[in-house]
């Protein structure tokens, strides 16, 4: 009797990266990719603000998966935004869908190195503690910014659009109105502004001086 072939399914190697803005070069990740002979068509790409997590890349990139699978990525914090959420992809990665995962920027990451339970043990501490201080820094980041901006105000530094100068006529137009020789509404028309950006700088004028 002929022997019955035996159909074998060979793992897959995967690339996911991802830039919180629209704004940001994936080129530095892109090139690790390629490096690593990651086929372009299993190289799946995220560009999405940090309010913005759906991923929908990430997510046909999951639902690819089989058990044995490679995913590289640059870094930890790629995988989520916060501590907890790493966590919860790494655990989704590597225990439902039982794929393997190899974090480029941090070897110790890779759980390829250790199958037995001492290695499982010390990966998963080196996670926690890496996505503990990779929140930390973004929360650190987040509260010198708003250090900074609080520090430029109280020096003067202005943020957002500078000012619309004022019409020519704006200071007669305004002493019109004042001594009750116009209506609000006509000043504003003089000036071609609404009524109440009229009242506004009105009101800003008469504080400044």
């Amino acid at each position: 009797m002929p022997q019955q072939e035996v159909e074998t399914i060979t793992a897959s190697t995967y690339g996911y990266i991802r830039v919180s803005t629209k704004d940001q070069n994936e080129d530095r990740q892109l090139i690790a990719m390629r490096e690593l002979a990651v086929a372009e068509k299993n190289i799946f790409m995220d560009k999405q603000s940090g309010k913005d997590f759906r991923r929908p890349q990430y997510q046909r990139m999951v639902k690819k998966l089989k058990p044995e699978d490679l995913i590289y990525v640059k870094s930890i914090d790629r995988l989520g935004r916060n501590y907890e959420e790493i966590l919860e992809q790494w655990r989704i990665l590597t225990r439902e869908k039982r794929v393997d995962i190899a974090v480029l920027d941090m070897p110790l990451l890779d759980t390829r190195r250790g199958k037995d339970l001492m290695g499982t043990f010390l990966s998963d501490i080196v996670l926690q503690v890496l996505s503990f201080v990779a929140e930390n820094e973004r929360t650190n980041i987040r509260q010198r910014q708003a250090e900074g901006i609080a520090a430029a105000k109280a020096r003067g530094v202005r943020f957002g659009r500078p000012p619309v100068p004022l019409p020519e006529n704006f200071c007669q137009i305004h002493m019109e109105w004042r001594s009750k020789r116009i209506t609000l509404k006509e000043a504003a028309n003089a000036c071609s502004m609404p009524v109440g950006t009229f009242y506004a700088k009105a009101v800003r004028l008469e504080n400044e001086h």
